[in-house]
């Protein structure tokens, strides 16, 4: 990852994990894609790697995370979907041209085309969006239980109760504090 810029939160469901390139969205906000580049870089990750991107398709991708983040968080509120939203994630979705290729060894493999490759990298994403909102998979929408994040997240666990988007950050942070608290309210304890 590149110097000077956060740590990407990485996770399995390509949507929800390109809504977490911004964290902490209810307190003090963490960019994780300030740049074209890191937008570069993040797509690489992920099987969507791109040569180049300007600042105007950094832009859409941004455009595309918030309207993803709005369906999501509504669909976990069991809300109306925002229209405005909706008909963003509609629009990358179709503009992409991305192929699924599969691979000698069986995985699946995206190809983009060599014109319009970051706008076929977030057709691909949206389409993502789309088929965890349209419930085609095992799995609900969730919102992290931290009341400075609120990242939405898939949940795939067996009971469907997972209440942060990653426990390593958020539920980490939130167990901390918890316990910090109770060691304050005990008489007689150091603090």
């Amino acid at each position: 990852m590149s110097a000077g810029f956060p740590d990407f939160r990485l996770g399995t469901v390509l949507a929800t994990s390109f809504t977490g390139t911004l964290s902490e969205r209810q307190g003090d906000a963490v960019e994780r894609i300030p740049t074209p580049r890191r937008l570069i870089d993040w797509l690489a990750v992920y099987g969507l790697a791109v040569d180049s991107c300007t600042t105007a398709q950094l832009d859409l991708a941004k455009e595309l995370r918030e309207s993803i983040h709005a369906v999501a968080t509504a669909a976990a509120l069991q809300d109306a979907l925002p229209a405005s939203a909706v008909q963003v994630i509609n629009d990358r979705s179709t503009q992409g041209r991305a192929s699924a290729v599969l691979t000698p060894g069986g995985e699946r493999r995206w190809q983009l085309s060599p014109t319009s490759p970051v706008e076929d990298a977030l057709g691909v994403i949206a389409a993502d969006a789309i088929s965890v909102v349209a419930g085609e998979r095992d799995g609900k929408l969730a919102l992290c239980a931290s009341p400075t994040c609120r990242a939405a997240f898939f949940d795939t666990s067996r009971s469907r109760t997972r209440r942060w988007c990653d426990m390593n950050t958020c539920g980490n942070r939130q167990k901390k504090a918890r316990f910090q608290a109770n060691r304050r309210g005990t008489p007689g304890s150091a603090g």
